[in-house]
């Protein structure tokens, strides 16, 4: 959900009498503007070649709320130590309140923004406990939900922006990382218009590959009833069994957007797709995406239209890669000469920046404890390996210090080698650091993992290679 969409640094008070009364009218308000939605419909069976692995059919009591084992709800103004306001400016404070989240005893979730007596708006915002949804290798991902938008237009629906759509597995506990780490939007509304956006937001922001912060997408209108007055299916299908590797957009099976891993250069691909993804539903008001079409939410906004969605289903395909194992490793970069750190196939809790370092472009930073970077296929060759280099810099505090190791094939093998590395005098003031490790031959997974006694950022990282 971008500021088209924006960074989605995105993740109670005791409410006086009269609020909590008005929270009750509102849910009775709900429960009866339910009733007049049709009869929902089961999630379709899974076509052939295709296995279901995660399916909510949100069937249960009017009233209640969703399944926290499937779900986790987001709260406030944004995750915890992310940006403000879910860094998109929209104005609406999330709650897990059935007020605002909730079943209507007919098979569909409802996700209600409402307008208190002061004028604040509160709504929901929830998110799939699971973050692991990806295609297995040469296979495919499809993740798609029946949707009824918000039932409002013109002037009374300035503001709203309903979305369904999905972030990368390494956001949830950094909220900085984006738009790195990769976002799909499957479905977003603003204004109550009959278009569904779909996009997919990668690279850096502002600008890069990506063209942050619209990213790369397209829309559609709704056709036979639009999408406000009629339920609609919105699906993704991420396709790893073609060359190149594709995602693809849908409204009510039709494809009306594609993206190419040829779009954008291989690093920035790998750093947006290859890991999971989580799922979120919301309904968020205001914000840079409504700006760029009028505004809102204003006193003619009008409160308590809700999200109709009928199901959430994931389906997975294998592919000749074998159903999700990972090929191995083919060679493609030498040991003995320079690995960037930014050339990374995967990663968690880095950053990258530009450097001054000789021959500058980018680093690696904010590495703290527990972060890690991938790099693919390094190969050794039939001699072994037995000296590790890092060309490293580092501004940490006084006392502050950590590992920088070294592990082949698996984040949590034992580290072949490692050193310690602590202030150098300045996160741009570079040396190279040697370490013995373990004599390494044959092609390998390399992970540089960070390990420290403190929480804070320790080194930086600029490129990396082994000798004999």
């Amino acid at each position: 959900m971008s500021e088209t969409s924006g960074i989605p640094g995105r993740r109670r008070p005791l409410r006086r009498a009269v609020v909590a009364v008005l929270a009750t009218l509102g849910l009775a308000a709900a429960a009866a503007s339910a009733a007049t939605l049709p009869a929902s419909a089961s999630a379709p069976t899974p076509p052939s070649g295709w296995t279901q692995v995660f399916l909510d059919d949100f069937n249960g009591s009017a009233g209640s709320g969703v399944n926290t084992s499937d779900w986790q709800y987001d709260t406030g103004t944004s995750y915890p130590g992310g940006a403000a306001n879910w860094g998109t400016g929209e104005v609406e404070s999330m709650t897990s309140s059935t007020s605002n989240v909730a079943l209507d005893g007919n098979g569909n979730l409802l996700i209600t923004p409402r307008r208190d007596a002061s004028g604040n708006w509160t709504s929901g915002r929830i998110e799939t406990t699971r973050t692991d949804f990806r295609p297995p290798a040469g296979g495919k991902l499809r993740v798609e939900s029946r949707i009824r938008m918000p039932d409002v237009t013109g002037s009374a629906a300035k503001g709203y922006w309903p979305a369904f759509w999905m972030l990368g597995a390494p956001y949830r506990g950094n909220y900085q990382n984006w738009p790195g780490v990769g976002e799909l939007d499957i479905m977003e509304n603003v204004q109550g218009v009959n278009t569904d956006w779909a996009t997919m937001h990668c690279g850096t922001n502002p600008g890069g590959p990506c063209n942050e912060t619209t990213g790369i997408g397209n829309n559609t209108p709704c056709s036979g009833t639009t999408c406000q007055a009629g339920f609609h299916t919105y699906a993704m299908e991420w396709d790893r069994s073609t060359s190149p590797e594709e995602i693809r957009f849908y409204l009510d099976g039709v494809n009306f957007h594609t993206v190419k891993a040829n779009q954008v250069d291989a690093t920035t691909w790998a750093n947006a797709t290859d890991h999971g993804f989580f799922v979120i539903l919301n309904v968020a008001m205001g914000g840079a995406f409504p700006a760029a079409f009028g505004g809102g939410p204003d006193s003619g906004t009008e409160s308590g239209h809700s999200m109709a969605v009928d199901y959430v289903q994931v389906l997975q395909s294998s592919g000749s890669g074998g159903g999700g194992t990972t090929p191995p490793p083919t060679g493609n970069r030498d040991a003995y000469s320079a690995v960037q750190g930014e050339s990374y196939d995967g990663q968690s809790g880095v950053s990258t920046e530009s450097t001054t370092d000789t021959g500058g472009g980018q680093d690696i930073g904010s590495l703290a404890n527990g972060d890690w970077a991938l790099y693919k296929g390094v190969d050794f060759g039939s001699t072994a390996a037995r000296q590790f280099y890092a060309r490293v810099a580092s501004g940490a505090g006084s006392g502050v210090s950590g590992l920088v190791e070294v592990r082949l094939d698996s984040r949590t093998s034992t580290p072949v080698g490692s050193f310690a590395i602590a202030n150098t005098g300045g996160w741009q003031s570079w040396r190279t650091v040697p370490a013995n490790i373990a004599p390494v031959t044959g092609t390998h997974d390399v992970y540089l993992t960070f390990t420290s006694g403190q929480p804070a950022d320790f080194v930086n990282v600029n490129w990396f290679d082994f000798g004999h």
